[in-house]
């Protein structure tokens, strides 16, 4: 989700840039938020929608075909034309890595009596030089129609050097490191970009902060079911040793060791079988045989 959460800070941020690429004139476009669209939840972390006075622009940026992307174009379309009948719609979607899926080549959607067409974009057939004219192109240049992708960063990193604007030359630094993760090794691309350039960034920020957030749920997740997990150990070998006290009395401190180590599996069939047990041998070969 990172590169295509990457691919959109770039386009809302450089929209003229990408307007220029995609609609061949540097069109002014803000961002249009899909609320303003659509009443019901969306995958806004892979749409993104951007308006002038005419035209309204829903670029996808995919970093893997998706079998839903007929039908989703269709029907962002239908409810674009509903909100904004005036305004011409263009649809877009850019695939990042090649793929030999007949789906990156999909450019319209049918049913009996409808038939809806959009765009299609495949990076690694675009043109190089076209992605080296404008800052905020520069990130696609490596996923761009060549053969020699280091090359091609090492001339991006030569631009990004150039840009005069602080903020702008972090920015693009740090997702031209993302989006080239796609095709080079994160060594390489760390050799040939300024890390500390792109760890002042917003979008590296951010990035790392997501990173950060899903390393602490997923602690929490593991330490809540190991918490979980001691509990009901705790609370079988309770029983356990009650129905021991009960049913054979008094055992050595290494018998009560032994049953301690238990798994609660263990635990569980140990408390089955003591209802069998009538002396501290039964409870010793059982325990022998584990």
């Amino acid at each position: 989700m990172a590169f295509d959460n990457t691919c959109k800070f770039i386009a809302e941020n450089f929209s003229a840039d990408i307007a220029s690429w995609l609609l061949g004139t540097p069109t002014p476009l803000t961002k249009l938020e899909p609320s303003e669209l659509f009443a019901e939840p969306i995958r806004a972390d892979a749409v993104l929608f951007l308006e002038s006075q005419d035209i309204l622009l829903h670029v996808e940026f995919q970093t893997d075909p998706d079998p839903e992307m007929g039908f989703r174009m269709a029907d962002y379309r239908l409810r674009g034309f509903r909100r904004y009948p005036q305004k011409q719609m263009r649809q877009i979607v850019v695939y990042l890595r090649p793929t030999q899926s007949d789906r990156a080549y999909q450019t319209h959607f049918e049913l009996p009596g409808l038939r809806h067409e959009f765009e299609v974009v495949r990076l690694w057939e675009e043109p190089t030089a076209r992605f080296l004219e404008s800052p905020g192109l520069l990130p696609f240049a490596v996923l761009s129609q060549t053969t020699e992708p280091i090359e091609i960063l090492r001339e991006v990193a030569r631009r990004v050097e150039a840009i005069a604007e602080a903020r702008s030359q972090r920015n693009v630094a740090a997702a031209s490191a993302i989006l080239a993760g796609l095709v080079l090794d994160k060594a390489v691309i760390h050799r040939v970009l300024r890390s500390d350039i792109m760890r002042e960034s917003v979008i590296y920020q951010e990035i790392e902060a997501e990173a950060e957030a899903r390393g602490e749920a997923r602690g929490e997740a593991r330490g809540e079911a190991r918490g979980e997990a001691r509990g009901r150990i705790e609370e079988g070998l309770n029983f356990v040793l009650r129905l021991i006290h009960r049913r054979i009395g008094v055992i050595a401190p290494e018998t009560e060791v032994q049953i301690r180590a238990l798994s609660l599996a263990q635990l569980e069939e140990l408390g089955e079988a003591l209802l069998d047990f009538s002396e501290l041998s039964d409870l010793n070969d059982w325990l022998r045989l584990r």
